[in-house]
């Protein structure tokens, strides 16, 4: 049995208006994505990384696998249009064993503890599939302009990665997706619609992923701040 990470990081973060997608921009001297591949690199439990990518990063991918001696990543695949089919070239891009599990995470998640990881690994050790989500906090509104409705907040939680599954159940829950023509946002919707349980991790808020510039200034300061405090 093998942990295997699943690093998706083909989308192109159009909401950076950025030259070049939000993953590959450097924080701090260093790029996004190194931040988060050191995490599973360091992490005791992983053993590989797979990063499924734009073809033109290819190079650029592998030039930081040396310089940050990333030994993990043993594949960096082509991604596709969507995340989907993005995650779907990596876990197909070699052959694993039925009872391997898959842990995908957003390439632009950089600071996910190695607790909360091992923490998540060794409860799909126990259930075979779980999601970290972290559980809402403030009043939720539904509505555009005007207040329409409040949601009841107490079984609501906000979805995080990584996202972890047994493989021949993922495998499985993506062919039951491509059959019936079914495009999920993340990959606990896939398994769900597959018919398999999957079970809550709480996760931490310190573990967001960079969507927006004003995130991005966030992470500075936050790794700024944590840099200064050792």
């Amino acid at each position: 049995m093998s942990n295997i990470a699943v690093i998706p990081s083909a989308g192109s973060g159009s909401r950076f208006n950025s030259p070049i997608p939000k993953q590959y921009l450097k924080v701090l001297g260093k790029e996004l994505i190194v931040y988060t591949l050191e995490v599973f690199q360091n992490c005791d439990l992983i053993d590989e990384i797979i990063i499924p990518a734009d073809e033109k990063y290819f190079l650029l991918l592998n030039n930081l696998k040396e310089k940050y001696n990333i030994s993990k990543i043993s594949k960096i695949v082509r991604g596709g249009k969507e995340r989907q089919n993005s995650v779907y070239n990596g876990i197909t891009a070699k052959k694993f064993d039925t009872n391997d599990y898959i842990i995908v995470h957003d390439a632009a998640r950089p600071l996910l503890s190695n607790n909360l990881l091992e923490i998540a690994i060794k409860r799909a050790y126990k259930y075979d599939n779980v999601v970290i989500d972290l559980k809402a906090r403030d009043t939720l509104i539904k509505g555009e302009i005007n207040v329409e409705s409040y949601l009841e907040r107490s079984m609501i939680y906000y979805a995080q990665t990584p996202q972890i599954f047994r493989y021949e159940i993922l495998l499985d829950s993506f062919k039951k997706a491509e059959r019936e023509n079914y495009t999920a946002t993340d990959e606990s919707m896939l398994v769900k619609n597959a018919g398999y349980e999957v079970k809550i991790v709480e996760g931490e808020f310190i573990n967001f992923k960079v969507t927006e510039k004003k995130d991005l200034i966030f992470l500075e300061k936050l790794l700024i701040k944590t840099s200064s405090s050792i």
